[in-house]
């Protein structure tokens, strides 16, 4: 008998109009401490299984409107209980008609009068399928969604191939590092690290804050590699469910699960020949990261359901708002996987310790956004762009351009006056503790120019 404290809560109707029988079964059911809600009738049975969605219905084949046969039809007919697991309950004379009941679309059937422990497991059996049923079935759902997500990446890079994540001219030129906007000493160090980071193939780990341009560098790195023909696949770790992350990160094989109806790549595989950007990588989980340790010390991955692995050629380079170092010494990440993926570090710098560049930045923002909105070019006077460079800027560059954004449109083109900048509205920058920043830079070419900008 299946283990009732495993199924202690569950919903069970219980439909019988004879109180004496009600009595007997809730006597015999309440030591496995189920939910049991009665019925006395088939209309009230119908009404009570839409509303409450048990786990299982008990049901009486005599009743006093409705038959049970009649009952059970209905509740299959209806698309809101039609998964509910009938069992029927019967005298021992009609147990002939219980061809009739299965037919109906019943599961089982318990005759009459009960004995105990063949009430209590056969209800227990049935609850506990019901259970494995649901759980197959989100299960189901989850991998279904994890194949589309798969699907739809597979077309995109199929549909990139010949456009700007696959290096096409303008890809090339756009991620160029004399496209950068800035003149002051951190921006260029970086860029120097940036232009020797593209002449070699070692692992890069990027730092930084919010808005200040780690996915951007992360392109400009393999732009300007002999793997600019490649792709660049970003992926975010920090929104990876869990139970998906093996087939997501190394693929599946037709039939490794329910709803796997073709080999499907992962991330590595499409990578192959590129590079792989880990986004957030301080936040993925110690089994995960045990296993990336594993295919980038072996350049292959097998994938779910495969038996035979497979190479691969994927330069690493990662990004985290986290201190990793703490992180290890914590217990919380890898010391292997840390010297592996931080083969060359780079730290890119917030807006606040780069002031010599807003307004470089600020202009270029201007004659961007004039652009898009078609109206004329205004100017920042000398006081608003004091004002400026004496902001802390919490929200970095992304913060910058939507600050300058707005004043564009409330000065409609006339001079941009500290006014227009609503500085005051801003809260004031928290302190930042030394090695801990947040990264929420998006994944897509779209906002890419909202951090280490591009000159236009």
């Amino acid at each position: 008998m299946s283990d009732p404290n495993d199924l202690r809560g569950a919903e069970v109707l219980l439909v019988d109009d004879q109180p004496e029988n009600l009595d007997v079964a809730l006597g015999m059911l309440a030591p496995d401490g189920y939910e049991v809600q009665v019925a006395v009738n088939g209309k009230q049975a119908l009404e009570r299984a839409r509303r409450l969605q048990p786990d299982l219905i008990l049901l009486d084949v005599m009743l006093p409107d409705l038959d049970g046969f009649e009952v059970c039809r209905q509740l299959k007919a209806d698309t809101a209980t039609r998964d509910i697991p009938v069992i029927f309950l019967t005298a021992l004379a009609e147990v002939a008609d219980m061809v009739t009941g299965f037919r109906t679309g019943g599961v089982d059937y318990i005759t009459k009068p009960f004995h105990e422990e063949e009430l209590r497991q056969r209800v227990a059996t049935h609850l506990s399928l019901r259970r494995s049923m649901r759980a197959l079935q989100e299960q189901n759902e989850l991998l279904q969604a994890e194949i589309a997500q798969r699907t739809a990446l597979t077309r995109e890079r199929d549909q990139l191939t010949d456009r700007l994540s696959f290096q096409s001219d303008e890809e090339a030129r756009r991620w160029k590092l004399d496209g950068f906007v800035g003149s002051s000493g951190t921006l260029k160090a970086i860029l120097q690290d940036v232009g020797r980071l593209q002449q070699t193939s070692v692992s890069v780990l990027i730092t930084g804050e919010s808005g200040t341009g780690k996915e951007l560098v992360a392109r400009a790195i393999h732009s300007g590699s002999e793997r600019a023909a490649g792709p660049f696949v970003p992926v975010n770790c920090a929104a990876i469910p869990h139970e998906l992350a093996d087939s997501l990160f190394f693929g599946h094989v037709k039939g490794s699960f329910t709803g796997a109806n073709s080999d499907k790549p992962g991330y590595f595989q499409l990578a192959d020949g590129g590079t792989l950007f880990l986004d957030e990588i301080g936040d993925m989980p110690l089994d995960l990261q045990a296993k990336l340790l594993r295919a980038l010390e072996e350049r292959a991955v097998m994938a779910v359901g495969g038996s035979v692995e497979r190479s691969v050629d994927v330069r690493m380079v990662s990004a985290t708002h986290t201190d990793l170092p703490d992180a290890v010494r914590e217990g919380g990440f890898r010391q292997d996987l840390y010297y592996r993926l931080a083969g060359f570090p780079v730290h890119v710098p917030a807006l606040r310790e780069r002031q010599d560049d807003i307004p470089l930045l600020a202009q270029h923002f201007l004659q961007s956004l004039a652009d898009e909105m078609r109206v004329r070019v205004a100017n920042v006077t000398d006081v608003a762009l004091e004002a400026l460079q004496a902001y802390e800027f919490p929200g970095n560059i992304r913060e910058l351009k939507n600050i300058v954004e707005r004043a564009l449109i409330e000065s409609g083109g006339a001079d941009i006056e500290p006014r227009h900048l609503h500085l005051e509205a801003v809260a004031p920058a928290a302190a930042v503790p030394a090695g801990v920043s947040v990264e929420g830079l998006p994944l897509n070419l779209a906002e890419a120019e909202i951090a280490l900008i591009q000159k236009a």
